[in-house]
């Protein structure tokens, strides 16, 4: 027997499972494994296509040890069931999607249709054959129906749509009403067809991420270079990646600087540059020059390879909403029923209606009340949106929170790296002596920081080296504790030194102290550049504002979102960064004062509330909100710590991630209006009499083309808030 491809710990399995396309499907399936001794819990997906078995591990001490059902019990009651499990083989194999035509679905409707067709025609040139032709459509269409509802009926679940459709297509062949019954079964075949495309579809719109990754690399073994599958690739290993060559792992640069494509990852279309000592990202692309880089993480780790994972255990897990409508589903199937029983029994009883009638109105309704568009419309409408999301480098962690970022009202964002860059840059260079320019000023500096490694000196070098600048080596350099640094450049003793300690080695005039006193109101750090006891000059730096944040924010706005910042660093840093992006600032905040503020604003009514960090400091206002939203560029913290994550490490993102919540929400509920609607009206009418079998099965038919027509419009998603509403401006800075 073969195995089938599954990942397991101590107490779970799961398994890949062949034919589940819907709600009904995962409902069939949770129930009968669920009852096999052993198994405490079972989580079945038709997006995934997989099946996550529990296992019981503490039994109860009254009761005897259970041991976990054996394979071929687990494979036997899913095939009873219609299914079949796939293989490690298959699943390891390249997956190469069949056309519809040649799936068993799609071979039953051609089969099933080309009966029906046949069917008509011998009755209008041998009417003699009466009912027969349309008997046999009626039996070759309806053997899988019929299968499936006793598989389900063996293991004790007699409430399914298969049931439905058998009781209903024999309850018509019964009464000589062989034509609509062979209609009906063709009718059911088709939407079955369509929900087993519909999610293939949403399946594969994640796993083609998979193919983003070259199947080879180019491994540098000493001065030589070797082809070796990209899936043997292992950390620490050195590989060349030449221009229009896709990165076929994460790693980090050596040696080499380009520019690379990273909108397979980020949804970003703008190439990014990367230099040694940054990381690359699989599946990305190299535009421009040829790079060395050093493998950080195996193929089944990769960034490509997490996102699958997370999205496909996100898409598993369930919204509320879509629990809700699995739970009306257990309940509606046996309503219907007995409402059917009751539409064939009492007109005759009461009304003195021919039992023949009735019993044809009871099946019409029977087939119009098949809840397939509404188990659907959830799910499918879920999918996309979580795709969707994934390919725009949206991450978005199950059902539940792609539902509740749809109601954020209020959106509590970090300074540093989130809503800056998250390093200093130089912003003001000015020259206090009259010997010297801002060009000297800088050289002289970025000289005595030459070999720091702090986060200023980085901002003085990169500066003077985007200006062009020959910057000389400073000899004697030494560290002033607390104050700044020192050394001789050009056989002159110059020093950096802090505000905070300038007088006490220059005299400071009411010129230079406004001056000062200027430039830290707006929140920049200062160094002076000082040879003996004359202040040269000034530098000062602050870590910007990202270039997108005023558009990130402003498009909040747009949404009706009030945003808030939320930042360790000092009030006066704080305030200015606000100011300057037009957003109300809180500064001096410890990370448990953060969550703090969150609670604030909960138990205020102003919820729900999301937070946006990196994961780390910002963990405790992460957990606290309804919604934690990570930045970071396909790190593991983006990826792992938070409910969502913007891949594209940009603030426009935020407003994405709400915009595609609210679309989805948008689109599930016009999928249940359609749905219900169409049932509503057509019971209405098949129990007048008014409308017949084949209307009822069109009808419902129709509703699942529709509402998988429409779930599949969000996998084209486009961020568009609309205009700003007016009460929903940016705060002024507090």
């Amino acid at each position: 027997m073969a195995t089938s491809a599954s990942t397991s710990t101590a107490a779970t399995l799961t398994l890949r499972v062949e034919g589940m396309d819907c709600g009904g499907c995962e409902r069939k399936v949770e129930s009968a494994l669920g009852r096999l001794e052993g198994i405490a819990e079972v989580s079945a997906s038709s997006v995934t296509g997989s099946v996550k078995l529990h296992f019981s591990t503490h039994p109860p001490a009254h009761s005897p040890a259970q041991s976990a059902p054996s394979h071929a019990a687990i494979e036997r009651t899913i095939h009873e069931l219609g299914y079949r499990l796939v293989s490690e083989a298959e699943a390891a194999a390249p997956e190469a999607p069949s056309p519809w035509w040649r799936t068993a679905k799609g071979r039953l409707v051609l089969v099933s249709g080309g009966l029906l067709v046949l069917a008509f025609a011998l009755r209008l040139a041998w009417p003699v054959l009466g009912q027969w032709p349309f008997v046999a459509a009626t039996a070759v269409g309806l053997v899988p129906i019929v299968q499936g509802a006793w598989g389900a009926l063996k293991q004790r679940n007699p409430f399914t749509i298969e049931m439905l459709m058998s009781i209903a297509a024999l309850g018509a062949l019964a009464i000589d009403a062989a034509a609509e019954a062979a209609v009906v079964v063709f009718l059911f075949a088709v939407g079955e067809l369509l929900e087993g495309v519909a999610a293939s579809r949403a399946r594969r719109s994640i796993s083609a991420l998979a193919d983003l990754t070259p199947s080879t690399a180019r491994l540098l073994d000493g001065d030589d270079t070797r082809e070796v599958p990209a899936a043997t690739l292992a950390p620490g290993q050195r590989v060349l990646i030449r221009p229009g060559d896709r990165v076929p792992c994460d790693g980090r640069i050596l040696a080499g600087a380009s520019e690379l494509d990273e909108s397979p990852i980020n949804g970003e279309s703008v190439p990014r540059a990367r230099e040694p000592g940054e990381d690359v990202f699989a599946g990305t692309v190299n535009l421009e020059a040829a790079l060395e880089v050093e493998v950080t993480r195996r193929a089944e780790d990769n960034t490509i390879a997490r996102v699958i994972r997370l999205v496909e255990e996100a898409q598993a897990a369930k919204a509320p909403v879509a629990r809700f409508i699995d739970r009306f589903a257990r309940y509606y199937m046996p309503t219907v029923i007995g409402l059917a029983l009751l539409m064939a029994v009492a007109p005759p009883l009461v009304a003195g209606m021919a039992w023949s009638e009735a019993i044809y109105r009871a099946l019409a309704l029977l087939l119009i009340a098949c809840p397939c568009a509404l188990v659907i419309s959830t799910p499918a409408a879920i999918a996309a949106g979580l795709s969707a999301g994934a390919r725009r480098g949206l991450l978005i962690k199950g059902g539940a929170v792609l539902e509740q970022l749809g109601k954020l009202k209020l959106v509590a964002l970090d300074k540093t790296g989130t809503l800056t860059e998250g390093r200093p840059r130089v912003t003001d260079v000015e020259a206090l002596d009259a010997g010297h320019d801002e060009g000297e000023i800088l050289r002289l500096a970025a000289a005595l920081e030459r070999d720091s490694s702090h986060p200023i000196a980085a901002a003085i070098l990169a500066h003077a080296e985007r200006q062009g600048l020959s910057v000389p080596r400073a000899s004697d350099g030494r560290a002033l504790a607390g104050r700044g640094i020192a050394g001789w450049v050009e056989a002159r003793e110059l020093s950096l030194i802090t505000p905070r300690h300038l007088a006490e080695q220059v005299a400071l005039g009411e010129d230079l102290n406004a001056r000062i006193a200027e430039l830290e109101q707006a929140g920049k750090s200062l160094a002076v550049l000082v040879e003996g006891q004359r202040a040269l000059g000034l530098i000062a730096v602050r870590d910007e504002p990202r270039e997108d944040a005023r558009h990130g924010l402003a498009a909040l706005s747009r949404l009706g979102v009030r945003a808030v910042m939320l930042s360790g660093d000092n009030s006066r840093t704080a305030t200015a960064i606000g100011e300057q992006l037009g957003i109300e600032a809180h500064g001096e905040l410890m990370p448990g004062d953060k969550a703090h503020r969150v609670r604030e604003w909960q138990a205020a009514g102003e919820g729900p509330v999301g937070k946006v960090g990196d994961g780390i400091n910002d963990a405790p206002a992460l957990a606290t909100a309804e919604v934690g939203i990570a930045m970071g560029g396909g790190t593991d913290v983006a990826l792992e710590t938070a409910d969502a994550a913007l891949l594209k490490d940009r603030v426009s993102g935020i407003a994405e991630l709400i915009d595609l919540s609210r679309a989805t929400l948008r689109n599930i509920k016009t999928n249940v209006a359609l749905a219900l609607g169409l049932k509503a009206v057509f019971l209405v009418t098949t129990a007048l009499g008014i409308t017949g079998m084949w209307i009822a099965v069109m009808a419902d038919t129709g509703a699942t083309v529709l509402v998988t027509l429409n779930a599949m419009r969000l996998l084209g998603y486009r961020f568009s808030p609309g205009p700003a509403p007016a009460e929903a401006q940016p705060a002024a800075a507090s």
